[in-house]
């Protein structure tokens, strides 16, 4: 799998292309502010192909650029639908400081193309497979894509659900911590500790690594060995 990714706009949001190799055809996960060049630029580079925007979640620092990426190359951009409107209005998902760093009210039109995202999916797209989990917590339609390697072992794009040493905030329009906890409980959890982690922000890490570290993951009860979340 080859896997490019680079930080964009004011948030330093991660975007990432992901291919089965180079010359191979790709996936465009979470293009942010500023992201058509430098994605135009990965795309000569290793002479990819995109075919799909896929998008973890709707905060704008994460689409800000999909719909000039997608009809620029006639593909899709695929979102949760609880997350969908954000790409028409995003100013439903972002605090008033972060409306600011974007110069303050502004307009944005979803992609020709949408195609909603569900839990528990398995997307074929470039030669690749990805399955869907639905994470929320941050947002009510956050998602994380994760893939097992043909080379051995596995990779998670986590968008704002899991970061190293952190999780995403749940103080924004539609962020729940109650939610967050559950989704941490029950759908991080459980992967496996080998499972590489590309989140939205900042450097990758490995699950094993936050299990052991990550201060909101120290106190949940891991399912693997407790059963069921407790009243959650």
């Amino acid at each position: 799998m080859l896997v490019v990714g680079f930080p964009t706009g004011a948030f330093q949001a991660n975007c990432y292309l992901v291919a089965a190799g180079e010359g191979e055809p790709c996936v465009i996960i979470d293009p942010g502010q500023d992201a058509a060049e430098p994605v135009a630029e990965a795309v000569r580079k290793h002479r990819l192909s995109p075919v799909a925007a896929l998008l973890t979640h709707g905060h704008i620092d994460h689409t800000f650029s999909v719909a000039p990426i997608c009809d620029g190359n006639d593909m899709p951009a695929w979102i949760h639908p609880e997350d969908r409107e954000m790409l028409n209005d995003p100013m439903k998902g972002i605090s008033q400081d972060g409306a600011a760093l974007f110069g303050g009210r502004f307009e944005m039109r979803e992609p020709n193309e949408v195609r909603e995202l569900s839990d528990g999916a398995d997307l074929d797209l470039a030669g690749l497979s990805l399955t869907v989990d639905h994470t929320p917590g941050h947002t009510r339609g956050s998602v994380v894509f994760r893939s097992e390697l043909a080379e051995g072992g596995r990779v998670m794009f986590a968008g704002d659900t899991l970061f190293a040493g952190s999780i995403g905030r749940t103080d924004l329009p539609g962020g729940d911590p109650r939610t967050m906890t559950r989704t941490l409980r029950t759908k991080m959890l459980p992967l496996p500790d080998d499972t590489v982690v590309l989140p939205g922000h900042g450097p990758s890490t490995t699950i094993g690594r936050e299990r052991a570290s990550n201060p909101f993951l120290l106190d949940l009860d891991d399912p693997r060995t407790t059963g069921p979340n407790r009243g959650l």
